[in-house]
């Protein structure tokens, strides 16, 4: 079965748009018959995301920290939940399950994850594809600024190759067919 990483907000104090095409996404996801793997929570657009899914009949991993699961935000509807012991692994094992990755509008953790998958396939450790989904332009100052790294030859590869930006969820299966 095709897998689909969605990394996205833990935080719910956000636009409902944002909310809106969390679910969205995870409902297009369910719908084409695709797993979906995320970080395990039950808040934010982290949760949105799980329940989406589940309710659309989706399989859903979770992966989540220890440290985490035991402050009680582990979404307990999956299909499975993986326990890590740290952030790292955590990151790990969501790259190991997953054979795409969407990127949604989110915080810190979310740069994180953004900039370690979209690292780990510039070093060649993955040739899997990144969609980084721009919701009412979240992600434009990002992109620019990795764009501006590539211009002053920081960024030596083609970022095109690197990852994918898209305005909708439904664009993203015209690079994946």
């Amino acid at each position: 079965m095709f897998s689909v990483c969605i990394y996205c907000a833990s935080s719910s104090d956000i636009d409902d748009l944002y909310k809106n095409e969390a679910i969205k996404a995870a409902q297009f996801c369910a719908a084409q018959g695709w797993r979906v793997v995320y970080g395990g929570g039950r808040v934010g657009l982290m949760g949105l995301v799980a329940d989406a899914a589940v309710d659309a009949g989706a399989p859903v991993i979770g992966v989540i920290p220890d440290f985490l699961q035991r402050r009680e935000v582990a979404h307990l509807r999956l299909t499975e939940l993986h326990i890590t012991q740290t952030m790292h692994e955590r990151q790990m094992k969501m790259a190991e399950f997953s054979d795409a990755f969407i990127v949604l509008p989110g915080g810190l953790g979310t740069l994180a994850e953004f900039y370690e998958i979209v690292t780990w396939r510039q070093l060649g450790l993955h040739e899997k594809p990144i969609f980084v989904l721009n919701i009412n332009n979240y992600w434009d100052h990002t992109i620019a600024q990795i764009a501006e790294a590539g211009r002053q030859g920081f960024i030596r590869q083609d970022l095109s190759s690197l990852y994918r930006v898209v305005d909708k969820i439904e664009d993203i299966t015209a690079y994946l067919d």
